[in-house]
């Protein structure tokens, strides 16, 4: 079982081995190749993803961090009400709010025209949302989420206890804020925003529908449009070295934050919320409501509005113009590839956190944490970091048996895709396993120990049992994850294996975006999912 569990390790991490191996390649002059970019593709790519990747910081630091402080310090109308609708944007992926938020503000769009009868205008009335600006505001939109919910786990620590003590001292208001909040939310602000630039640096959907040069679009312009897949290796390299900066200062940050968490302070529930009222409770409730609505609401109404023109003006097929019978493939092809996957990562992770907590064997622990890297490399580095050992093969025996068999696992089956998921998404069902064991006392393990119970039946008559929870939430997150995840998917799926994060992609791409709609909403609906055990699991705090 041991040595099972170094071998799938050992895969997982084959990917990253396969973009360092691409600057080997005998047959490309590596460092010229690098020069070439750096004076022509490379700047713009750099410049973009730097201003994306500041842009997004300072907007999900920002409000992120302003409305946990709003709903964990302060008391006003509908505060119990935005403490989780403040998640419902985290089941919004940023590739489909661009499509909702592109069809509502476009030109041609209901806003506009609307506004044009009422005022007589011509022309557009603003610029066109498919802009560097425009992704910001989008990105902030859905990844906020990310420091609010850290933000407000810090506050609700230790804030509300701290600045009552501060109030008792005398403190006014302003000065409890800045002295005692941003202080105490520091450490989480910086690992939320560093969680949200990972996922905006490994964006491909709105970088490629907006027109943007970033790191992750020059990647698939390389591989797919110039079929140069040293240049592509080069540029997955640039930006698995960003990540890995930010994945660094991510980890330094939590590393904090658990310390200040750990350094008594009473709780927080003993202490009140500052109330609010008049003019500051609108403000508060302004602050909240707005991201909500933008982030969540809106999108999903211009998603239905789409499904029911849809229905009312589109094609023949099915009931009312839908396509109630590709959308049922699209959509089996995803529940296919995500509960493969989320049985694969699950079982894995199990396999691993029970070595840990055994303590069996000494590459388990650094090659866990290898395998826990997966989650920051973008989705565009694993299929390029795949690929390429494939095409080495494919070189060095052109037309044997080998080279079939592995074009055929890789690409020509779903193969290539399960391995992709399981190398990006494996960290998330650890997480959750790891988490499951912490709350279950060595001593079991003791007594079981003691009773004579090897390690087969120590996990099926003790470990399973109290992990049933945990594996259930590991494999939901991974679940949800694979049917979101676009990248990976559009390079690797094989023929006629379109699934609906794909076919909404494409769609939108072809301008189609009412008939993108309804794909799109399915894949909201189920990223409702974890938004929902979320909440749950912060009323129960």
């Amino acid at each position: 079982m041991r040595r099972l569990a170094v071998v799938l390790c050992a895969l997982l991490a084959l990917p990253l081995l396969g973009i360092a191996g691409a600057w080997l390649a005998p047959q490309a002059d590596s460092l010229e190749l690098l020069r070439h970019q750096a004076v022509t593709v490379l700047p713009g790519y750099a410049l973009t993803s730097l201003l994306l990747a500041v842009g997004v910081g300072v907007g999900v630091g920002a409000l992120g961090g302003a409305t946990a402080a709003a709903v964990t310090l302060f008391d006003f109308p509908g505060r119990r009400l935005f403490e989780w609708a403040l998640l419902l944007p985290l089941a919004m992926p940023a590739y489909v709010l661009a499509y909702a938020m592109t069809d509502f503000l476009q030109y041609s769009g209901p806003l506009q025209t609307g506004l044009r009868e009422l005022t007589g205008a011509e022309g557009a009335l603003w610029p066109d949302v498919r802009s560097l600006p425009g992704a910001i505001v989008l990105f902030t939109l859905v990844l906020y989420p990310y420091v609010y919910l850290l933000t407000r786990g810090a506050l609700l620590e230790r804030g509300l206890h701290l600045m009552e003590a501060a109030r008792l001292l005398g403190a006014g208001l302003g000065r409890r804020v800045r002295s005692v909040a941003l202080p105490l939310a520091r450490p989480a602000l910086a690992a939320g925003v560093a969680l949200a630039l990972m996922e905006t640096l490994a964006d491909y959907g709105v970088g490629s529908y907006f027109g943007l040069g970033t790191f992750t679009t020059g990647i698939y312009k390389a591989w797919l449009s110039m079929d140069d897949r040293l240049a592509a290796a080069q540029l997955a390299t640039v930006l698995l070295a960003v990540v890995g900066v930010l994945l660094w200062a991510e980890r330094r940050a939590q590393a904090r934050l658990r310390y200040a968490s750990s350094r008594g302070g009473g709780r927080g529930s003993e202490a009140r919320a500052v109330q609010l009222s008049g003019r500051h409770a609108a403000l508060a409730v302004a602050l909240c409501a707005t991201p909500v609505l933008l982030g969540f609401v809106l999108p999903i109404a211009v998603l239905l509005h789409g499904v029911w023109r849809e229905a009312s003006y589109g094609g023949v097929e099915g009931a009312g113009g839908l396509p109630w019978g590709r959308f049922a493939g699209w959509a089996w092809t995803s529940l296919k590839l995500a509960t493969l996957a989320a049985l694969a990562a699950v079982a894995l992770a199990l396999l691993i956190g029970f070595l840990l907590r055994t303590r069996s064997g000494g590459l388990i622990q650094p090659l866990a944490r290898l395998v826990s890297l997966g989650y920051a490399v973008p989705g565009a580095v694993i299929a390029v970091g795949l690929l390429l050992p494939l095409g080495w093969v494919q070189a060095a025996a052109p037309g044997s048996a080998a080279a079939g068999w592995a074009q055929l696992a890789v690409t020509g089956s779903i193969g290539g895709l399960l391995y992709a998921y399981l190398v990006r998404f494996s960290a998330v069902a650890l997480q959750s396993v790891e988490a499951g064991y912490a709350r279950i006392p060595a001593s079991f393990d003791d007594t079981a120990r003691t009773l004579g119970a090897g390690s087969a039946r120590l996990f099926f008559g003790v470990h399973a049992p109290l992990l049933t929870r945990a594996g259930l939430a590991a494999g939901l997150l991974v679940f949800v994850d694979v049917m979101k995840e676009l990248p990976a998917t559009l390079v690797l799926r094989p023929f006629d294996s379109d699934t609906l994060a794909v076919v909404a992609y494409q769609l939108a791409r072809d301008e189609r975006l009412a008939e993108a709609a309804l794909p799109s909403l399915a894949i909201v609906v189920v990223g409702l999912l974890p938004v929902v055990m979320l909440s749950r699991a912060m009323r129960g705090r």
